[in-house]
């Protein structure tokens, strides 16, 4: 069993996201620590980048923080470093093609390698062009996620064919943030993968609350939660770790 299988083997997974270097990298590290203590089975660490598309404001703002503090890529490959030697928990790296292709795709991927990161999410390389990146996944051991909307209609069993470590379905369409309500269309695109194969899949966009973490975990393998994250640590600023640590602990008794 891989480390991504393991996320999905205790019960239904929670993933947190957090962006790496928001408010600093010393806090981003103290967060992944206590995260997996309180219960998250899989955490998503977002590079941080000037364009991020697929975010709503509260993530967006993230990612200015931590590039106005210096955060680098290189600095986050050393911080995911110190946390392998005494923390084994699967790290997922949720960034854009442009720094990765700006850091060099086969360099990017062989520190993933060497670090020990298990996946990556890239919200704008569609899976038809993931073959850019799919050599060094395979060779350096890292699992592509492949995300799914509700717009993807037909592709879905192509996807759900391919896909590798767990499918990463978007609940609804536009930005990330926090919705008031999230759409049915998450359970049916669900119900498509697992006609063509038993894969992990989690939900993601717009969960907050332990009461839409545990409608979501009626029917997926798992529930990812980011912006309502990134708000306490926009709220709390470096003293947001022991917030983040109940919230976690609280969304993760949510789905069980």
């Amino acid at each position: 069993m891989n480390k991504l299988e393991r996320a999905f083997s205790n019960g239904k997974a929670f993933i947190p996201f957090i962006t790496a270097g928001d408010p600093s990298l010393e806090i981003t590290e103290q967060l992944v620590y206590r995260m997996a203590e309180a219960g998250a089975d899989l955490i998503e660490l977002g590079i941080p980048f000037s364009d991020p598309v697929a975010e709503g404001p509260v993530i967006q703002e993230a990612d200015y923080r931590a590039l106005s503090a210096g955060t680098t890529t290189d600095k986050i490959f050393d911080m995911v470093g110190r946390i392998r030697k005494s923390c084994d928990i699967p790290i997922a790296f949720m960034t854009y093609a442009n720094p990765i292709f700006t850091y060099g795709s086969e360099k990017f991927l062989k520190r993933c390698g060497e670090t020990g990161i298990d996946a990556l999410i890239v919200p704008d390389i569609p899976f038809e062009e993931k073959e850019e990146l799919a050599p060094f996944c395979k060779e350096y051991d890292v699992r592509f996620i492949s995300m799914i909307a509700p717009t993807s209609k037909e592709r879905i069993r192509m996807i759900a064919r391919e896909a590798e470590g767990f499918i990463y379905c978007v609940s609804s369409m536009g930005v990330t943030g926090v919705r008031e309500k999230i759409g049915d269309d998450a359970k049916e695109m669900i119900k498509i993968v697992k006609e063509v194969r038993d894969i992990p899949c989690a939900v993601g966009f717009g969960i907050s609350t332990p009461e839409q973490a545990a409608q979501m975990a009626g029917f997926s393998d798992g529930v990812i939660v980011g912006s309502a994250i990134v708000k306490i640590i926009a709220q709390y600023g470096a003293e947001c770790i022991p917030y983040v640590e109940e919230y976690v602990r609280k969304m993760k008794n949510a789905i069980k």
